[in-house]
């Protein structure tokens, strides 16, 4: 996994490898290598699906690139499990075990926005496809930076604003270089946590079974954990120093109109498989 070992989506993986553990008497161990230690998180999708690793996580929308059904979740406002098996499909070498969404995204900033367009111009901090055209938009620069570099991008001034949600924000201790955070709710990217097909058949069937029991208790668990993560993470901001704003009408105008771009975008380049995702997420 790419997060630390204090993220909420760690710890939830931590408690589905114990409880692997204890389904199995011992006989099937995971271990967690967290803050991308054993592989970087651009690299991870292609090592579990090369079997270079068995199992790993990683953000779905990060390679949007790759594929444009993966960006789904960065342009809709679902908070139902919307579970898309066929982004992690066996053509892939990987089968999907469960996925979880991190809060809703927000911005941050140094200086308080007047308006959507005193983002203009800035450098903005992004960590995928779309929230890079989020950035192009809005009239502002695009810099793909991973989370633990975050500080001190900031602090050189290679950045001067970011969408990403609370909990990135405490994780990083944002209060130490911004001082403003919208609470846009702009969209809820989920990590999918994915096992090498070849590798997981390869386990006995009761093994197989304990795997999946485990998966099936780890997805409600860490949407729980995403929404309390959620309320602490924007009490810890407030608790040390940074202005929480709701968007005023104007900015969710603008808003808006930025998003209803992107999805149309989106939506002409996704191709079969993202208009069945449509399909599902509209009779939702």
């Amino acid at each position: 996994t790419p997060y630390s070992d204090g993220e909420f989506h760690t710890r939830n993986i931590v408690l589905f490898t114990e409880d692997v553990a204890k389904r199995t008497n011992g006989a099937l161990e995971i271990k967690v290598h967290s803050s991308g230690s054993l592989i970087k998180h651009p690299d991870i999708m292609r090592a579990v699906s090369t079997g270079q690793v068995n199992i790993a996580e990683f953000l779905l929308g990060q390679f949007g690139n790759e594929d444009p059904v993966f960006a789904a979740d960065n342009l809709r406002h679902a908070r139902h499990p919307m579970r898309t098996p066929i982004l992690i499909s066996a053509a892939r070498g990987m089968t999907l075990l469960f996925s979880v969404p991190w809060p809703g995204q927000g911005i941050y900033t140094k200086t308080p926005l007047k308006s959507v367009d005193d983002l203009k111009g800035t450098k903005f901090r992004t960590y995928s496809p779309l929230t890079a055209r989020l950035a192009e938009l809005l009239g502002a620069s695009p810099t793909v930076i991973q989370v633990p570099e975050i500080p001190q991008m900031f602090a050189t001034g290679a950045v001067q604003a970011m969408i990403t949600s609370s909990a990135t924000g405490t994780s990083t201790k944002a209060w130490e270089f911004v001082s403003n955070y919208y609470k846009t709710s702009a969209f809820h990217p989920k990590n999918a946590v994915v096992v090498n097909t070849r590798a997981f058949k390869r386990l006995p069937k009761d093994q197989q079974a304990a795997v999946v029991s485990a998966a099936n208790l780890a997805e409600p668990r860490g949407w729980a954990m995403s929404k309390q993560r959620e309320k602490d993470g924007d009490a810890t901001l407030a608790k040390n120093g940074m202005t929480l704003h709701e968007p005023d009408a104007a900015m969710k105008a603008a808003f808006a109109k930025v998003g209803a771009q992107m999805a149309k975008e989106w939506e002409a380049t996704a191709g079969a498989d993202g208009q069945a995702i449509l399909k599902a997420y509209y009779k939702k």
